[in-house]
């Protein structure tokens, strides 16, 4: 049995940093950071707007998700070839092993690519030889989820899911990211559909910028299994009963939160409230070269700023995390069981 109680607060930021986790929200392209944007543009001679690495991170003040997004798609015009996503990847790998990440499911967004003439194959074959990487170099597994960007036509959508399946093997599940306000679920009902009689995992932002309304159309109409983000849940009484009932879980991403202006501050965040209701919610980096903070960066600063944080809760995260994953129930269990052993010694 954990003692929770006799964790001091003073001893949480470090069981937080060593805590194993699973990451479920992450854009692998929100992972390219400045200096590795200039030395992509460098080795393919692609000419970026910005003169250096310091005003390039000086233009990442967003007001709202879509001047977020404008300078997003700017940093992946980069990615070219398939060394680049490889190169892209382990970068994000490296800094997930240092925060004792030992399982991360990838986000990426062929659109951003396709659309600029890369081809899907290129893409996936960077991300899954990184992932294969990452396995044996840091012990961490990794799985790939492609997504839809909301913003284009579910024609758009279903081309790309087509152009996708000659590599089926290398992906598990499908996402809907990108503009939510005006982009509703449903509108992705029949993607979703094909998606689902694919065998694919499904899963879908909603609940960030938009309403509850859209939390609903998700698990009705795409019938997903994850939420990603869904903070705005905490509107609807309805609906968090229907969450954590149905225990389904919800990616949640603090400091993304704040940075799009979803929140003002991290002190006013409802991840407190979401977990004594019950939710199975995770914390996650989102996009963390942008965002201000990779996993245990959003770990530290969301329990600094939200002091009803306990222990028990950091266990619970952690443990919704590995719930939540598409990974095995073996591995689950191993993982559970070092999480315990952190904890048991904390």
């Amino acid at each position: 049995m954990i003692d929770f109680d006799a964790i001091s607060r003073d001893r949480l930021p470090a069981l937080l940093r060593a805590m194993p986790k699973a990451e479920l929200h992450i854009h692998i392209e929100g992972s390219l950071q400045p200096e590795l944007i200039f030395a992509l543009a460098q080795r393919n001679g692609v000419a970026l707007p910005y003169a250096s690495v310091q005003a390039l991170r000086a233009a990442y003040a967003f007001t709202d998700l879509q001047s977020f997004l404008d300078i997003y798609y700017a940093g992946a015009s980069v990615l070219l070839h398939e060394e680049d996503f490889f190169d892209m990847a382990m970068a994000y790998f490296r800094r997930a092993a240092a925060d004792h990440v030992v399982h991360a499911e990838l986000f990426f967004d062929p659109q951003t690519h396709t659309e600029r003439g890369v081809g899907i194959g290129t893409v996936i074959a960077g991300l899954t030889r990184a992932s294969r990487a990452a396995q044996a170099e840091f012990g961490i597994s990794a799985l790939l989820i492609l997504c839809f960007l909301r913003h284009l036509s579910e024609d758009a959508a279903l081309a790309t899911l087509d152009a996708a399946l000659p590599y089926r093997e290398h992906f598990v599940g499908v996402g809907l990211d990108s503009s939510e306000l005006g982009h509703p679920p449903e509108k992705f009902a029949r993607v979703f559909a094909r998606s689902r009689e694919l065998g694919l995992h499904l899963v879908a932002h909603a609940g960030e910028e938009g309403p509850p309304a859209y939390i609903w159309s998700a698990l009705d109409v795409l019938q997903v299994q994850r939420i990603d983000h869904g903070v705005r849940c905490v509107e609807d009484a309805a609906l968090v009963a229907r969450l954590a009932a149905q225990r389904v879980p919800l990616t949640v991403c603090p400091l993304s939160n704040v940075k799009l202006c979803v929140y003002p501050t991290l002190a006013a965040h409802p991840l407190p409230a979401m977990l004594d209701a019950g939710l199975c919610a995770t914390i996650n980096s989102d996009d963390p070269a942008y965002f201000g903070g990779y996993l245990n960066q959003n770990f530290i600063a969301t329990f600094e700023a939200l002091p009803q944080l306990t222990a028990r809760h950091a266990h619970r995260l952690a443990s919704n995390s590995f719930e939540a994953s598409f990974a095995g129930a073996d591995v689950k269990r191993r993982w559970t069981e070092a999480l315990d052993k952190v904890f048991a010694s904390g």
